[in-house]
């Protein structure tokens, strides 16, 4: 038996080789050498100096940054939600097998097969002062007048963002919402409704209580997608206007591609890391099961 559990061991091993290499090269390899470049100045040219974690407090002193990170913290506190109602919504008129319901799913799913990038330049277009049809029917229905420039402002620039990424991503929360509402019984719902449930207390006490998995993996994907935004905004704003919407991880390009300070850019993704590390950690933790603990 010995012989046999050392055989399977090996044979695991052996088998799992491969994603063990390929993380190994492509995540701790690069997590390491990282960890190594923050802690020296490491410019693009010339030699480096070891600085210790002088990086590290340069980004806490660093305004721009705090910024930056105060601004991806709104930019999630403010899309998480919006992107979560309107998926469950969608989720619940479609969930069910009605004429033409394919239709419905198919048109609301199908911005999230175009690419980031091809989005925010189509909405890049779509806004455009002067020439964008979304604008120019704002101004015929009298909502603006046609001196309008969404993207001055950062209210008006956050706001096309949140449409954008609202357009773009809540069909794929639609089709996660649907497939954890079609694993729950039929017959739940029908007791329910004998029992005297309006659709609210369905919806809180049967739905809800059911979809803690479903949940907990939207919530943990949406949060983080949203803390490590930086193509919509890199596209659509530019960071503009006045450096009013770049994000953290738009800051960590800045950092380390356009000022060339590897070391400080090293500091700033770290730190990004941990925060994500920790935000999806505190979300399990507040999210789980207590009988599945």
């Amino acid at each position: 038996m010995a012989s046999i559990r050392r055989r399977r061991s090996v044979a695991g091993l052996l088998m799992t080789a491969p994603a063990i290499i390929a993380v190994s090269l492509f995540f701790f390899v690069p997590l390491v050498l990282v960890v190594w470049i923050s802690l020296h100045r490491w410019p693009i040219l010339g030699a480096n100096k070891f600085l210790g974690i002088d990086n590290f407090v340069r980004a806490f002193n660093d305004e721009a940054f705090i910024s930056a990170a105060s601004f991806t913290a709104l930019y999630t506190v403010i899309i998480t939600p919006i992107l979560f109602v309107i998926g469950l919504t969608l989720a619940l008129l479609v969930r069910r097998q009605r004429r033409g319901v394919g239709i419905f799913r198919t048109v609301f799913f199908l911005p999230v097969v175009i690419g980031l990038a091809a989005a925010s330049y189509i909405w890049v277009w779509l806004v455009q002062s002067g020439i964008g049809p979304l604008l120019n029917i704002a101004v015929w229905l009298g909502l603006v007048d046609s001196n309008t420039n969404w993207l001055a402002s950062t209210q008006g620039a956050l706001g096309v963002i949140v449409v954008m990424i609202t357009w773009k991503a809540v069909g794929m929360q639609m089709l996660l919402f649907m497939a954890g509402l079609q694993s729950i019984p039929v017959e739940l719902e029908d007791a329910a409704k004998v029992d005297g449930a309006s659709r609210l207390q369905t919806m809180l006490y049967v739905f809800l209580p059911l979809l803690r998995p479903t949940i907990v993996l939207i919530l943990v994907f949406g949060v983080s997608h949203s803390l490590l935004a930086f193509d919509q905004f890199y596209i659509v704003t530019g960071g503009g206007p006045a450096q009013s919407t770049i994000t953290a991880v738009f800051s960590i390009y800045r950092a380390s591609f356009v000022s060339f300070d590897l070391g400080y850019g090293s500091a700033l993704s770290l730190i990004a890391l941990v925060v994500l590390a920790i935000v999806s950690a505190v979300q399990l933790l507040l999210l789980r099961n207590s009988d599945n603990d």
